[in-house]
């Protein structure tokens, strides 16, 4: 078991083996939250939570905050982080859509499993779970993105990141399409991690990466809805 400090917050999380630990993406997700209007009142779903570490700090802000993830583990895991932080997160195992089919939030933020596998079908166990998403990546953004106008009040807010190799473009137009205003609102490049760098070959195979690019771009995709 580790405990890490999440960038800026001092946030204390304790991550069990098979939860998501805080990376690259999560601290690119974390600077865009905190350009966000949070204050007192403010409700926030933190959909795919893992750590919980989006939750507690939106918590930390006064917001009243959602965290759902389909994981037991992570589930208990984000309960805890909440606890040792002396934040009120309200915590569920739910899949996303019924989460966000339940009720209008003013802000989505969601770090889901977005990295290309070369099996079609999505691990519904196993730390796998956490990342490998479909062949293209999509498997789980694309139902983020049809999931995401139930699940904005007017003027709410999806925060969501992901990266390069899932297509940006076709994550700002299937939003755009669903009747949000859509963008890239952040980017960033880090080095490919353990994963990526073994399923280079396939995924040089599929022309999603270059055969000696060492680097991966992550996105934070912004939607508005009107």
């Amino acid at each position: 078991m580790t405990t890490e400090t999440a960038e800026r917050d001092d946030a204390v999380l304790v991550i069990p083996p098979g939860v998501y630990a805080p990376q690259s993406d999560t601290r690119l997700l974390l600077r865009a939250l905190h350009r966000e209007a949070i204050g007192p009142g403010t409700e926030v779903l933190d959909v795919c939570t893992g750590s919980g570490v989006l939750a507690v700090t939106a918590a930390r802000r006064g917001a009243r905050v959602t965290a759902v993830d389909v994981s037991a583990r992570a589930v208990a895991t984000a309960r805890l982080n909440a606890l040792l932080n002396r934040r009120r997160v309200r915590v569920r195992r739910r899949d996303l859509a019924a989460a966000m089919g339940e009720r209008a939030y003013d802000l989505v933020v969601c770090n889901p499993p977005y990295v290309p596998a070369p099996e079609a079908r999505v691990p519904d166990r196993g730390a796998r779970r956490a990342w490998d998403a479909g062949p293209d990546g999509r498997a789980v953004v694309d139902r983020v993105c049809d999931n995401a106008p139930a699940a904005l009040k007017p003027r709410g807010v999806l925060l969501m990141v992901h990266s390069g190799l899932c297509d940006p473009d076709l994550t700002v137009s299937r939003l755009g399409q669903a009747g949000l205003d859509a963008a890239v609102a952040a980017r960033t490049r880090v080095p490919l991690g353990p994963v990526l760098l073994s399923r280079r070959d396939w995924l040089s195979d599929c022309e999603l990466v270059h055969p000696y690019d060492v680097f991966e771009e992550l996105v934070v995709i912004r939607a508005q809805r009107p």
